[in-house]
């Protein structure tokens, strides 16, 4: 089960809305509704969870590129919300590099070797390996929360089941986060 949940910052406090990621395909349409949230170009935060399994924050602060953390990026790949925040630049990848390696496994007269690479052999689910795997843990900005009161340390230490509730308490957002939810 998900959940998503806008936290916008405003001169009042946090005000929370619910939201819905059906029509998000990308991380740029994700920050485009964050940024419809807020009235002044202040902090949007976008609250996901998978749960039991994940969760990723999504920070937006006016026109800035948005700042993304990931609880557990393997747990997040098999999920089509967590695909949206993985971006290549975040896992660290050329956008390119798929094109890149499909071309390596061609012979010099186009077709493709007899034989499998060592990265193209299942992996241990069975499923066939991509060639280029995420890592499972967290992954992206540690400090994403440091000035608003949850700091790198606190981050990592926080349990995929109540993540989102114990942000939003340090926050002052507990009871708006709540009404959502």
């Amino acid at each position: 089960m998900y959940f998503a949940a806008l936290l916008a910052r405003t001169e009042d406090g946090w005000e929370a809305s619910d939201t819905e990621l059906d029509d998000v395909e990308t991380l740029s349409d994700l920050t485009d509704l964050a940024r419809e949230a807020s009235a002044d170009d202040d902090t949007v935060l976008v609250l996901i969870e998978q749960e039991d399994a994940w969760f990723g924050v999504v920070r937006v602060d006016g026109e800035e590129d948005p700042r993304i953390y990931v609880s557990d990026a393997a747990a997040a790949a098999r999920s089509s919300y967590g695909e949206i925040l993985l971006t290549d630049e975040l896992l660290g990848r050329d956008p390119g590099d798929d094109d890149v390696a499909d071309l390596d496994s061609l012979d010099l007269d186009g077709t493709e070797d007899g034989e499998p690479e060592e990265d193209d052999v299942d992996d241990e689910d069975g499923a066939p390996a991509t060639g280029e795997s995420v890592p499972s843990g967290p992954i992206g900005d540690l400090e994403v929360l440091a000035d608003l009161g949850v700091d790198e340390k606190e981050l990592l230490t926080l349990d995929s089941n109540d993540a989102l509730n114990e942000i939003a308490e340090v926050l002052g957002a507990a009871e708006v986060l709540e009404t959502v939810r």
